[in-house]
């Protein structure tokens, strides 16, 4: 059992801070909701028709971006690691446009330690961790991934605010590789946001899908532990996923977990999906020469459909009764 601090700031809260939330979502969420509903376009840069390799730099690097953002003191840039991207990787552009359903930039759950953050005026740091798609394997540079050009994205949308998005991504991992590295790569750098990537390589290794259901709660609540918001992100669609019978068992227990756990998710097979099925884009459009890994285009389309996720549930109106606790 652990307990959750987050509970204990609820509790806490007082009439006064909930007001001051509550005064920030309403100027946001109306705007939010409109773009959301009524967007009907996304365009993102696309990849380079001779494909970035495979695998990323074995260094994580971190991405910082916001107009006063500057490097943490705790964040270590290992030897060859990239440099700290803070602008878009140059590329072609493709003729294809980065669309989809509104409801793939939908997150359930409201992001409530994001939006105490955001309408504090606070700097916000998220972590994003997982696995080689995380990291960024087959982008064309650090750049590109798309923890990188989801702080591009989120600074453009909270311009005034400081963004920091450390990207914790390792080729190759599985979930409990990741849920190793949460003291050091997560939990000290004390996000209010993480989102967790999980369950590719345990398709492909054709792991039973028993034991990844037990890891993947545990690791849930440590996240929650530490009091911050919490996204999932499923696996990529992608041939070399498509070709394991236990993919669809994979996306149906991560959003069992997310939905049992109160934690969020975002449906990235299914946007992908989307792509292909429906817009009937090919997969060299968003994907890589591997037949896994996402390529540019499909790294800033996520970015764009995960940021417009985060900034409404961050400034999704508040209830009420959170507005007002009972005493």
């Amino acid at each position: 059992m652990f307990l959750n601090p987050a509970k204990i700031i609820r509790l806490g809260r007082t009439g006064a801070a909930a007001a001051v939330l509550a005064t920030f979502v309403a100027a946001h969420s109306v705007a939010l909701h409109a773009e959301i509903l009524g967007a009907a376009q996304i365009v993102a840069p696309s990849a380079t028709p001779t494909a970035a390799p495979a695998a990323a730099p074995r260094a994580t690097p971190a991405v910082v971006n916001g107009p006063s953002a500057q490097p943490a003191a705790n964040d270590s840039i290992k030897p060859g690691a990239a440099p700290l991207a803070v602008a878009p990787a140059p590329s072609a552009m493709s003729t294809a446009t980065c669309t989809g359903p509104a409801e793939f930039a939908h997150l359930a759950g409201p992001l409530q330690r994001t939006a105490r953050q955001l309408a504090g005026g606070e700097p916000l740091t998220i972590v994003a961790i997982g696995s080689s798609s995380t990291a960024g394997a087959g982008a064309s540079s650090a750049a590109a991934s798309y923890p990188s050009r989801l702080a591009v994205e989120l600074s453009q949308r909270f311009p005034r605010q400081a963004v920091t998005v450390l990207n914790r991504g390792v080729n190759g991992e599985e979930t409990e590789d990741m849920m190793a590295r949460f003291d050091s790569g997560v939990i000290a750098e004390h996000p209010q946001l993480v989102i967790w990537q999980v369950g590719t390589n345990s398709v492909l290794r054709d792991r039973p899908l028993q034991s990844h259901e037990v890891e993947l709660r545990e690791g849930i609540d440590e996240l929650k532990a530490i009091g911050a918001d919490v996204v999932l992100i499923d696996p990529q669609y992608a041939p070399k996923v498509l070709a394991k019978s236990e993919t669809a068992g994979m996306n149906e227990q991560i959003a069992i977990e997310a939905k049992e756990e109160n934690v969020d998710l975002f449906r990235r097979f299914a946007l992908m999906r989307d792509w292909y099925e429906t817009q009937h884009l090919g997969f060299d459009v968003f994907l890589s020469p591997d037949g896994l890994h996402m390529n540019d285009w499909g790294y800033a389309c996520v970015a764009k459909f995960l940021a417009r996720g985060i900034a409404e549930a961050a400034t999704r109106p508040i209830a009420s009764a959170a507005a007002h606790p009972a005493h």
